[in-house]
């Protein structure tokens, strides 16, 4: 009291406006839990004055109710007694409100009143509801997923796993209960490289990356092949605060796979055929010529008793012919011979050189212009060279196809070292591609042809072989002006090259 008989006017005036101004209704109560007074606030709220509310007792306020509440869990005595605020929180008919109770302490450090405010928290409930509702909804939308979903801290502890992910890996959270890592849940080193392809922004985009196949570990040690698309989930300030990963079993794809395999094959032998029977007519015109040679010169050594200079340079004709014959009938069969994949190092660009050779003078190229830009760089790839014999003279035939034996073919290599691709471009200046059949020109059995013209194989067996060599093939341009395929292959790393290897 001493302390407030010694207050100015002006203090206590002050002090009073700041009381008046706060912006929730709040209440002065004495230790003995009587109402003292309220603030311009109160008063507004509940439409009550200072007689009405005077002498009444907190609980018929702040509890709505006309009798004392528990001494031991009222918060009022908390406060009197621990010299601190406390709160709760009280849900009236539609209404949620904060109930904030502070000491207001005398000159000896006692709790001399207690302000009591009232801070209305629907809003804030609301939105809580509202989160609880979309976490409860993505919870459920995680653990009901066909695929497995796995989620893990910045230190790779797992902290999340769905029940299709412990079917896969098994239950990585189980025996004592202890969250294992990510380390795993793949072969040794494997994490390590996830983490460094999903910061590399030049592989799927920062914190994002999609693996069409790889190699995971369950508990029992067992290596799985899955699908697996990943990312690095940030905070608002751009830090890395998480990871998640989702698996998707290839146990029945590749079971698919196996199972047409022989079909494949046999595809690719009825494609090779159906190519060779192209080929035909050219090869037929190519060796009628010194096939006619041969026997002009042999019967004109049949019919002389002696050998002089003249008959020496028949003889040089007869073999030059021959010899052009036995080379072109050697590239044929090996092109269409039936055999087993038998992949070796070689260079792309010989590859290119050698598929060239069979088709360059057929009568169907005639009018073709075939340009070479082939990269002057070591070009290893591993391969099988009759198969990509044949995924190249397929695409060649399909680019003359495409400009109806007119125009220009250009094959284009060069390698990315950073991303240690290796790529062949196959470009024509044909009509292009209709946007309708772009995503179909793989499809066995599709074509644009008139009925007997064409298996619609051919893309179709380009695109078998190119995968069963880990590559990629796609149409990088179509247009009016032509169209280009790209194969991407992987480029041949190794710490040691046979440098005979690397001779053109």
């Amino acid at each position: 009291m001493k302390k407030e008989e010694n207050m100015s006017a002006e203090e206590k005036y002050w002090r009073m406006r700041v009381f008046d101004s706060l912006p929730y209704p709040s209440v002065i109560i004495s230790p003995d839990k009587t109402l003292m007074g309220a603030n311009k606030t109160f008063y507004e709220a509940f439409n009550l004055s200072f007689k009405e509310i005077f002498g009444k007792k907190c609980y018929h306020t702040f509890l709505y109710k006309n009798t004392p509440c528990d001494s031991d869990q009222c918060t009022i005595s908390k406060v009197i007694r621990d010299k601190k605020s406390h709160s709760f929180t009280l849900r009236h008919h539609y209404r949620w409100e904060k109930r904030v109770f502070s000491p207001i302490l005398d000159e000896n450090g006692d709790v001399a009143h207690v302000m009591g405010s009232m801070l209305d928290i629907t809003q804030t409930k609301s939105l809580e509801n509202q989160l609880h509702g979309v976490q409860e909804f993505i919870s459920q939308v995680i653990h009901s997923s066909a695929s497995a979903i796995v989620a893990a801290d910045r230190q790779g502890n797992i902290n999340l796993m769905n029940s299709v992910a412990k079917e896969l890996f098994g239950d990585y959270n189980g025996g004592e209960g202890k969250i294992r890592h990510t380390a795993q849940l793949y072969p040794p080193g494997k994490a390590q490289e996830v983490m460094r392809m999903l910061r590399d922004e030049k592989v799927g985009g920062k914190g994002k990356l999609l693996i069409p196949r790889t190699t995971i570990v369950n508990s029992h040690g067992k290596e799985i092949e899955v699908e697996m698309s990943a990312a690095i989930i940030y905070d608002e300030k751009g830090n890395e605060s998480a990871t998640m990963a989702i698996y998707n079993d290839l146990k029945d794809k590749i079971k698919v796979e196996k199972e047409l395999e022989m079909a494949q094959k046999q595809l690719a032998q009825s494609e090779k055929m159906a190519s060779l029977g192209q080929l035909a007519a050219g090869v037929a015109h190519e060796i009628n010529n010194p096939l006619t040679g041969v026997l002009f010169y042999a019967s004109l050594l049949l019919e002389r008793k002696d050998i002089d200079e003249d008959m020496r340079e028949d003889l040089g004709y007869i073999l030059e012919d021959a010899n052009r014959c036995k080379s072109i009938v050697k590239s044929l069969l090996v092109y269409s011979r039936s055999a087993g994949t038998q992949k070796n190092l070689v260079q792309l660009n010989d590859i290119v050189e050698q598929s060239l050779t069979l088709i360059r003078d057929q009568k169907k190229f005639r009018n073709i212009i075939i340009k070479k830009e082939l990269s002057d760089e070591m070009m290893l790839i591993q391969a099988d060279t009759s198969k990509l014999n044949q995924m190249v003279i397929n695409l060649v035939i399909n680019a003359a196809d495409a400009m109806d034996g007119v125009g220009t073919i250009t094959l284009t290599t060069y390698k990315e070292k950073m991303l240690k691709q290796i790529y062949l471009e196959i470009k024509d200046t044909g009509t292009g591609i209709p946007p309708g059949n772009l995503s179909k020109i793989f499809d066995p059995f599709f074509t644009t042809k008139e009925v007997g013209k064409s298996t619609g194989l051919g893309l179709s067996i380009v695109y078998g072989i190119v995968e069963e060599h880990g590559a990629k093939i796609s149409v990088k341009k179509t247009g009016s002006k032509g169209t280009t395929f790209v194969v991407e292959f992987p480029m041949y790393v190794a710490s040691q090259i046979n440098p005979s290897l690397c001779q053109p």
